[in-house]
């Protein structure tokens, strides 16, 4: 409990300092209200997965999956609040890809290779501006499950620390402090602090052709307990190319790669994936 209270306080710190200047230019500035759909779709994906057998028990679905072409589904949406320097963001992403083998011969086999729901609230204020790129503390939380996960994950995350954010090409990028509370497995609780480094850009090469890249790495060094399970190290990356079909219809490639450490391995798992994406994006002005 005292690790977790002295993490709580380390997260928070950044945001306390701006805090004065924070309730003052939110109260004498209009907000703004946007439901950003960063896109709904669906992937035709190749997957390349190593070491998927030293990876078997682990509750990430990505690092067990069996090498294969599958469709994924996708929702990717944000609810937008701007006033001021202050910036609110709650998101809601969604994955699921699934492949069913029936062989002549025996039964049919299922295999997940994406499954994933993320819950994600997100509080960054601008302190400075420079240049056009405004920066300041962000604190977040988070709530990580599956739908049908084998075991089924479940992390409740908070972090904090700098972010640099709304700016027309990069959109996020931070450093912070990460706290996890992971109750995957009933019994086996853990608490987890470690530090993460994010990103979110986007680049218009032309009209109608956008360029985009998100994802995170994370480091864990401190553990309530040992799980063979956990992870040490963990990185994932997506880059896209979206081209307009038609209104907010794009279609374009995609690569999406993990790649992980778990304690109980001495191995890294990975899972490359290489597809084509076909998407809705757009943006509605709630307020």
């Amino acid at each position: 409990m005292k690790k977790i209270l002295i993490m709580i306080m380390v997260i928070c710190a950044p945001s306390m300092a701006a805090y004065a200047d924070m309730v003052d230019d939110v109260t004498d500035t209009p907000g703004t209200l946007t439901l950003n759909v960063r896109r709904v779709g669906l992937d035709w994906s190749k997957t390349k997965v190593t070491h998927a057998a030293e990876y078997a028990d682990s509750p990430i679905q990505a690092l067990k999956a069996t090498s294969q072409d599958f469709i994924k589904a996708i929702a990717d949406t944000a609810l937008e609040y701007k006033r001021g320097r202050l910036n609110w963001d709650n998101s809601l992403f969604m994955e699921y890809g699934e492949t069913t083998l029936k062989p002549y011969d025996g039964p049919s086999t299922t295999d997940e290779n994406a499954d994933k729901i993320l819950l994600a609230s997100d509080l960054s204020y601008a302190c400075w501006e420079f240049v056009g790129f405004r920066f300041g503390p962000t604190v977040g939380l988070q709530y990580q499950t599956e739908f049908a996960g084998d075991p089924r994950q479940n992390i409740i995350r908070a972090n904090g620390g700098l972010s640099l954010f709304d700016h027309p090409i990069i959109k996020n990028l931070y450093i912070s402090g990460v706290y996890e509370y992971d109750f995957t497995y009933a019994g086996d609780q853990t608490s987890k602090l470690g530090g993460e480094f994010g990103w979110r850009i986007e680049y218009e090469i032309r009209d109608g052709v956008r360029l985009s890249t998100n994802g995170y790495y994370r480091e864990y060094f401190a553990y309530s307990q040992y799980l063979a399970t956990d992870l040490e190290r963990d990185l994932n990356a997506i880059l896209r190319m979206d081209t307009n079909l038609w209104g907010d219809f794009t279609f374009g490639p995609y690569v999406q790669y993990r790649l992980a450490k778990a304690r109980g391995v001495d191995v890294y798992g990975s899972n490359m994936v290489i597809g084509l994406s076909f998407n809705y994006i757009t943006k509605f002005g709630l307020m």
